[in-house]
This record gives C-alpha cells, sequence and structure tokens, in this order.
C-alpha cells in the first residue's frame, strides 16, 4: 500500500474525508462521525447545498470535484480513511465509464496521499447473473477500490428503509396507491433489506478496522421477504386494510418504471434504475461483517421495526435527509440588474395585512407540501399531474420538514434556491417547463403590520418558451392573488391562535 504515515490504532480518532455529504446516506453519516470522535472534511461541489446543516460549523468544507484529481489529492492530505459515498442515478451513453474514472481518480489521489482505507456502499446483488446499468457500475467501482492499492471495504447492501430514502418512499407510495395491485413478475424476488441506521452503524464502525483488509462485505437485517412480502408488512405497520398484490408473468421493468414514477415521488430517471435493480434476487452470501464490526446494540433490525422507525420519523418531523434533497445543480437567478437585455417574464403581486411579519413568515417558510400552496389546490393537482406524465418532479416530493427549510431542500418541484429567514424565500423550478422559473415570497414591516410580496419570474427558452408563459397567464391571474390573500389571512389566523386565551 502506497503512504509513508503511521497506520492509526483502531479506536483512535481519525481524519475522514466524506464525499457525498450532500446526499442521503452522506449527510447523516457526517454527524455519526463527529459523534465519534473523528476529525472530518467533506468534498463539495455546492457548498450552498449544506448551509444549513447542524454540523457545518463542526467540520472542514472543501469545495471541488471528483473530476478534479489535484483537487482532491490535496483535500486528502492528512485523511485516514476516505468514503466515497457518490453514486448518481442518471444515465445515457457514457455513465458508466464516467462513474468508472471518477472512482480511478479518487483511488489515484487516495494512493498517493497516503489515506489507510476507503470505504464505499456499493448494491446487494446476486453473482453470475446480467445486472442492470447501475448495478454493474457500482460493481465496477467496488473493483476499482478493490484493486487500488489503496485498502478498501465495500458494503453491499440490499433496499435501505430509513425517513426519506427512495426505497422507503417507493414501498410507501405504492403500498398506499391500490389495495389491489398487479405487478410484475419480479415481486415475488426474494430481497433483503437494512435499515439506514445499520447501515451508518457499518459505515462509522469501518474507520476503526485493523489491519489489512481489503473486501466487499454483504450487509442486510438477515430478514428475507419477497418485495410484494415488503409491501403487504409495510401496509400493516401502517395501519392500512390487507394489500393484495398479483405477480402477473412478466417481468416488464420499464412499464413498471413509469408505474413507479407515476404514484411516487420518485422521478422516471429514478425509478427505471431503482425497478431494474430489483430484477434479481437480492440477499446476503455471507455474514462475515460480523467477525469484524459487531452488530449494533440490541442486534439489528427487523425490516418492520424499520418502518415503524421511519414513519415515526416523518410523523415526528425529524427526517434528517431525503433523496430529493440531493438534487443537481443549477444555474441561480440572476440579479435583477443583470436582467437587462434578456426576456423575462415576472408576475409581481403585494398584500399588505395588519398581522406581524413574524407570523407571515412562519406561513411563507411552511408552504407546500401537505400545506399546500393556498390557492386552487386542484389547480395545482393538475399541473402536477401533467408534469409527473412528461418525466417532471411532480407535487409528491413534498418537503423534509413540515415548518422549516434550508438552501438546497426540495419542496414539491421546487428547490430552495436562497432563504434569508424572516424575509425572503426563493424558490427554483424543477418542473418541465421551456425556460427557468423562480418563485420568490418575502415579507417585511409596513406600519403596524406587513408587506407580503410574491414574485413569479421566468426567463423563456425560445418560441415555446413564450406561448408556454401566455398559456399560464390565465391561470396565473387566478392562482396568484388568491395565494397572496390566502397566506397574509393564515398569518392572521395564526397570530389570533397565539393570542386567544389558553383554558385551563
Amino acid at each position: 500500500m502506497t503512504g509513508t504515515t503511521e497506520t492509526p490504532q483502531p479506536g483512535a480518532a481519525k481524519t475522514v474525508l466524506v464525499t457525498g455529504a450532500t446526499g442521503y446516506i452522506g449527510g447523516r453519516l457526517v454527524p455519526r462521525l463527529l459523534e465519534a470522535g473523528h476529525t472530518v472534511k467533506v468534498l463539495v461541489r455546492t457548498p450552498a447545498k449544506i448551509a444549513g446543516v447542524p454540523w457545518l460549523g463542526d467540520v472542514e468544507v472543501v469545495q471541488s470535484s471528483l473530476d478534479d484529481g489535484d483537487a482532491l489529492g490535496a483535500a486528502l492530505a492528512g485523511v485516514d480513511v476516505l468514503y466515497y459515498l457518490v453514486h448518481s442515478m442518471a444515465a445515457g451513453a457514457g455513465f458508466e465509464s464516467k462513474e468508472k474514472a471518477m472512482a480511478e481518480t479518487a483511488a489515484r489521489a487516495a494512493a498517493g496521499a497516503g489515506v489507510h482505507r476507503i470505504v464505499y456502499l456499493g448494491g446487494l446483488h446476486p453473482s453470475n447473473v446480467e445486472l442492470s446499468t447501475h448495478m454493474r457500475s457500482r460493481e465496477a467501482v467496488g473493483k476499482v477500490f478493490l484493486d487500488s492499492p489503496v485498502d478498501a471495504v465495500v458494503f453491499q447492501a440490499g433496499v435501505v428503509i430509513g425517513s426519506g430514502s427512495a426505497s422507503f418512499e417507493m414501498i410507501r407510495h405504492l403500498s398506499e396507491a391500490l389495495p389491489l395491485m398487479p405487478a410484475p413478475s419480479w415481486v415475488r424476488n426474494r430481497i433483503e433489506a437494512i435499515a439506514v441506521r445499520d447501515v451508518l452503524h457499518y459505515l462509522v464502525g469501518a474507520a476503526n478496522l485493523q489491519g489489512p483488509i481489503n473486501r466487499t462485505f454483504d450487509i442486510g437485517c438477515r430478514q428475507v421477504l419477497s418485495y410484494a412480502g415488503m409491501m403487504k408488512e409495510y401496509a400493516a405497520e401502517a395501519g392500512l386494510p390487507h394489500r393484495l398484490v398479483l405477480a402477473l408473468p412478466i417481468p416488464a421493468p420499464k412499464l413498471a418504471g413509469m408505474w413507479v414514477a407515476l404514484t411516487t415521488p420518485i422521478p422516471l430517471s429514478m425509478s427505471l434504475p431503482l425497478v431494474q435493480s430489483l430484477q434479481h434476487d437480492a440477499v446476503s452470501r455471507e455474514h462475515d461483517i460480523d467477525s469484524v464490526i459487531p452488530a449494533p446494540e440490541g442486534g439489528l433490525t427487523p425490516y418492520r421495526r424499520a418502518v415503524a422507525l421511519a414513519l415515526g420519523k416523518e410523523r415526528d418531523g425529524q427526517v434528517e435527509t431525503t433523496w430529493a434533497n440531493a438534487g443537481a445543480d443549477a444555474d441561480p437567478l440572476p440579479s435583477d440588474p443583470d436582467w437587462a437585455g434578456h426576456t423575462v417574464f415576472v408576475d409581481e403581486r403585494t398584500f399588505h395585512g395588519d398581522v406581524d411579519p413574524a407570523h407571515v413568515w412562519t406561513i411563507i417558510e411552511g408552504i407546500g407540501g401537505r400545506n399546500g400552496w393556498y390557492s386552487l389546490p386542484m389547480a395545482w393537482q393538475v399541473r402536477g399531474w401533467l408534469d409527473k406524465l412528461t418525466g417532471g418532479a411532480g407535487l409528491l416530493r413534498g418537503r423534509r420538514h413540515p415548518g422549516n427549510l434550508a438552501s438546497g431542500e426540495v419542496v414539491d418541484w421546487w428547490r430552495v434556491e436562497r432563504i434569508e429567514r424572516g424575509k425572503l424565500l426563493r424558490l427554483r423550478a424543477e418542473m418541465r417547463a421551456p425556460g427557468r422559473a423562480w418563485l420568490e415570497l418575502s415579507v417585511e414591516p409596513d406600519g403596524t403590520g406587513s408587506r407580503y410580496r410574491q414574485r413569479a419570474i421566468f426567463f423563456p427558452k425560445g418560441l415555446s418558451g413564450r406561448l408556454y408563459w401566455l398559456a399560464v397567464l390565465p391561470f396565473h391571474s387566478l392562482i396568484f392573488p388568491a395565494m397572496s390573500r390566502n397566506i397574509t389571512a393564515a398569518a392572521q389566523k395564526l397570530a389570533s391562535a397565539e393570542e386567544a386565551p389558553r383554558t385551563p
């Protein structure tokens, strides 16, 4: 193994670099590594995505890309363990080669910096079968690390169950959609799930492994169910009536992927690889992890217990990370003076209310998800379904927390681009449209009350963008005035509820 630094002793605090810290697993791993006493660096392309996380002040943030080997090598200076938690759900020509090239860059940089271990989370899959593109890519990335000069621990996990995980959201929405569900034959396949808390337990434990270990480890809950069985168990835990899943004798992964995209928050670009990964059994072939990392205190989490924990986190508003918040970067809204010389359409509304700005802000920050958009809910739902049908995000993604937002988080088909708490919320649209769109909601003091301001901003793309804006103008004339009035009215109602005397 390349490197000149002394191998750290097991149990001692390490310096670790986490890639994928804006993702579902990485965003949860960082605080647990800190709790374990490790010094943590995070490598992110867009630091704004972690601007609102509670652990930001406790880590060193390195802004770079995994394509930049020199920058990655500099970031790895003094690092004992590299956590490689990056895997794109993108597709298209060159996807596998790009994923492999990034892994090779990381492996070379780790070797050159004297890193002692690489930890990677891959997928659980059988051997000697034709894997889907994404599962094949994950296997190839794991092999890159195992063949590198640096010791690698490659965990192979199946369906990860936790609040906000893509797999859990897929199971939840499919189970809740229909009491009788025709499904492809692969719903009979054997699946070994794992609770996200147990995945994190193994990832944290990998930092303190002793001696040369360079291999894969299968990890799971040791309970094997069919995918149909997982949906039935979810329904039972959620208090739903019994679900009847009819397995049809056709694989139909593409058709199933489209069905998942329409009935769950998962977009088509993500539902297809998720469904394709279920075409084969996903069961642990060995339990060798037990000899190097003991099971969590109290044992591994059974599937139904993992479902109960996930539902409880969502109910209590304690979801740490979600699959949707790891979205793609996009150009931010230019400042107003930069609009000069460009075609831009703006729909602006203001509304004065005799209510404290703080109450208006509470409504603004809680917008979307179960709280809705305060105007013509049917119109929003129709637009959401149209977006889903064209492969967009739709309205089903909801939001991570019912009352609090942070930069980079998802709100239905929007993403938080900027938030000035108590003043301004800017949302960037991720729906399908011929142009780029934003929605700004802001509030400021106005005499003894407040002035609410709302701007819909659209940068059209070509003639189709201009025609699109003209087509939606009639709807804007109904939706946006009502939205400004209803948000102010909701703030007034909130203020009145707080002022009302409580009965003993």
